[in-house]
């Protein structure tokens, strides 16, 4: 030490900062590994060689007036063989790091040089004692031309391994995952930062040294310099330990997590805090000669203070939490919705809204629902106005395994990445993200947790909107039903049954008189009217049957899905179409006999809807009307019903003639079965509509 307080002070203020930051990286690095390679051991490793040459700096600024010089002759070499190895280290850790196998020749030199310093230090044994270095005495050691060997050996291995690991970081070879590509890029500046403060820590220390050596200055000056170089280069591997830190924090670079969780970002300025908190705090009682039990008070008050600070920010971040997944956890009334039709439909923004917006901080992001789901639930996007292309990376989304996937801005929308939906019938959505709005990278937390509420909110809506087709259907079935059985009774009542009185009335009065001259012809005049009577009351009878719904079901698990079709084609939309074609692939009827009744009942009914409607809308006056049914079988079974008809349009109250509220009632039927509808109009004219059973 120099004798002067605030210098000595701030000296062991930053030693003991940098033992407690390099211990907590080593076991951070070594606890949170996701593979314990053999090169994440060695950066573990290297960084407690590391914290082991603090603690040995840290009991020498301590004890250097008060010990005797054999017992810090100890630290002194554990310092000493610790800041030998550590060059070494930090270039096998950014080659290991970098992955790039170009580095393995370039071995060969690092390798043999700290082999001689090895050999300098066991066998030849130029180490100098405590009482030499601090009276600048290295007459016993051995030189070259009056520099000793030890210094230049280690001058040469300080400056060659951190130009190498510099070399070694011009380029990192490529990872499987992209998000680790990402990391590594942003990761870079920080340890080619890291290298150049060591080069500059290296080339200060072997100067004052040589100076020492060579100038022949006074011991009482050179004690005075030392300090002030002493703070110097400890505040300079400060720096480097700051840079390393926010790369295995933010970055997550040698713990081999696929992304960075939010919980190491708080825990690394945690960890910053205490220790320079703790350095100064115990660096002052030490320096200042405190009682030891006054020393331990203080400590112990720091320690308890920290750990409360540490308490209250985990319940401030986890009311965060709460707060932001509110939106998710809330009830959306949606019973209300289902009971009261005159409800607005519920807004699923919102809750997106809060997700990407409060949650993730993402300046943009696009859900987009697929599969038998995607009828259902509407796309969404954030901002209102962003325009996003329709998902093209569904290939790649082959596993549950895969957490996320990097797209290309600039072809969709602006999102960076994208992350599948998943749910037990397998992919249901693609959630689809920008870049967040700090610049920075998203969290393993904020991934899963924003995977779990898009796949909760697709899941929810489906569920509404499904249940709200379904309660539609019933409130249209049963005001059908009232309908027709109200015609049936007016019919019956008004029109067939004062016909059959009056045919009752006419034949039991003619049946009084006798069939014979004038009488006669009457008879038969009435009788023509009584037939024509019971005629006109038959007819309307037929009519009122026919216009009843038809129950097809039996019909379906009697002949078949597709003869079934054929049937009801010929039976009642014969006259329709003037030319209707078949076009069956050869397993179809295998297939379909196969298909549960339920789903046979559920696609024999869209189709049928498909139909109608074609034959409703599709006429154009003076032109045919042709239908095209294809049934397929490659990929999943489907029913493809094309119409070269008026298509799409919209009618004079702006809603879509031709896909209306039949095929949406039919699409929520299939969704229950993991089937879809897709309605299109064809370029050629006309309608598509297409009955998929998911595969």
């Amino acid at each position: 030490m120099s004798g002067i307080f605030f210098l000595d002070w701030a000296a062991l203020a930053v030693s003991i900062h940098n033992t407690i930051l390099l211990l907590w990286l080593a076991l951070t690095i070594l606890l949170n590994a996701e593979r314990r390679t053999l090169g994440l051991v060695f950066a573990g490793a290297s960084l407690l060689c590391a914290t082991a040459f603090f603690a040995s700096h840290t009991v020498i600024l301590v004890l250097v007036f008060a010990a005797p010089a054999a017992h810090l002759d100890v630290w002194w070499q554990i310092g000493l063989f610790s800041v030998g190895a550590l060059p070494f280290g930090w270039y096998l850790v950014t080659v290991w790091y970098a992955g790039n196998v170009a580095q393995i020749y370039k071995f060969a030199l690092p390798v043999l040089l700290n082999l001689v310093l090895a050999t300098l230090l066991v066998f030849a044994n130029p180490l100098p004692t405590f009482n030499q270095v601090l009276n600048f005495d290295f007459s016993r050691t051995p030189d070259i031309f009056g520099a000793p060997i030890l210094l230049v050996a280690f001058a040469l291995d300080i400056f060659l391994c951190v130009a190498l690991s510099l070399d070694a970081l011009r380029q990192t070879a490529p990872m499987p995952r992209a998000a680790e590509n990402l990391a590594r890029t942003r990761a870079r500046p920080w340890l080619i930062a890291t290298s150049a403060t060591l080069i500059l820590v290296g080339a200060l220390v072997i100067g004052v040294i040589a100076w020492a050596i060579f100038a022949g200055a006074r011991a009482a000056l050179m004690m005075y310099v030392v300090a002030w170089i002493d703070l110097i280069a400890a505040l300079l591997i400060a720096l480097a330990i700051i840079f390393v830190g926010q790369a295995v924090a933010f970055y997550e670079l040698f713990t081999g997590k696929i992304l960075p969780r939010r919980d190491l970002f708080r825990q690394w300025r945690g960890a910053v805090i205490l220790a320079s908190g703790y350095g100064i705090v115990v660096a002052f009682a030490m320096r200042a000669r405190m009682e030891t039990i006054y020393a331990v008070l203080l400590a112990t008050a720091l320690m308890t203070i920290f750990y409360a600070l540490v308490s209250w920010r985990g319940y401030v971040e986890r009311e965060r939490y709460i707060r932001d997944l509110r939106p998710f956890v809330q009830s959306e009334h949606f019973y209300d919705h289902l009971l009261n039709a005159s409800l607005p439909e519920l807004d699923a923004a919102i809750p997106f809204r809060a997700l990407v917006r409060d949650g993730l901080g993402a300046r943009v992001a696009h859900l987009a629902p697929v599969g038998s789901l995607a009828p259902l639930v509407p796309s969404l996007a954030f901002p209102n106005d962003a325009n996003f292309p329709a998902p093209r990376e569904l290939a790649q989304f082959n596993s549950l395994a895969t957490m996320c996937v990097a797209l290309e801005p600039a072809q969709n929308g602006g999102a960076l990445w994208a992350i599948p939906l998943w749910s037990a019938r397998g992919l249901i959505g693609i959630l689809r993200l920008g870049e967040k709005n700090d610049g920075g990278l998203y969290a393993q937390e904020e991934i899963e947790i924003a995977r779990a509420s898009c796949e909760r909110l697709i899941d929810t809506l489906a569920s509404a909107e499904l249940a709200r087709r379904l309660m539609a259907l019933q409130r249209q079935r049963v005001a059908e039903s009232q309908l027709l059985d109200q015609r049936a009774r007016r019919v019956l009542h008004d029109d067939i049954l004062p016909k059959l009185h009056a045919a009752i009335l006419v034949i039991a009065s003619e049946a009084k008189q006798s069939p014979s001259g004038e009488s006669g012809i009457a008879s038969q005049s009435a009788l023509a009217m009584t037939v024509e009577s019971l005629t006109a009351a038959h007819r309307e009878a037929s009519n009122l049957l026919r216009e009843m719904p038809m129950s097809a079901a039996p019909q379906v698990a009697r002949i078949g899905l597709i003869d079934a079709l054929k049937q009801t084609v010929e039976d009642e939309w014969a006259r329709a179409f003037d030319r209707v074609e078949w076009q069956i692939e050869n397993d179809a009827e295998r297939v379909a006999r196969d298909l549960p009744s339920l789903t046979a009942e559920t696609f024999f009914f869209a189709a049928r809807e498909a139909i109608r409607n074609a034959a409703r809308y599709g006429r154009v006056e003076h032109r045919a009307l042709n239908l095209r049914v294809a049934i397929k079988t490659r990929g999943a079974f489907q029913i493809a019903i094309e119409d070269d008809g008026v298509g799409l349009h919209k009618t004079d109250s702006g809603t879509m003639q031709g896909a209306g509220q039949g095929l949406a009632l039919h699409s929520a039927m299939l969704a229950v079965i993991g089937g879809t509808l897709a309605v299109a109009a064809r370029a050629e004219g006309g309608t598509r509509v297409t009955i998929r059973l998911a595969g």
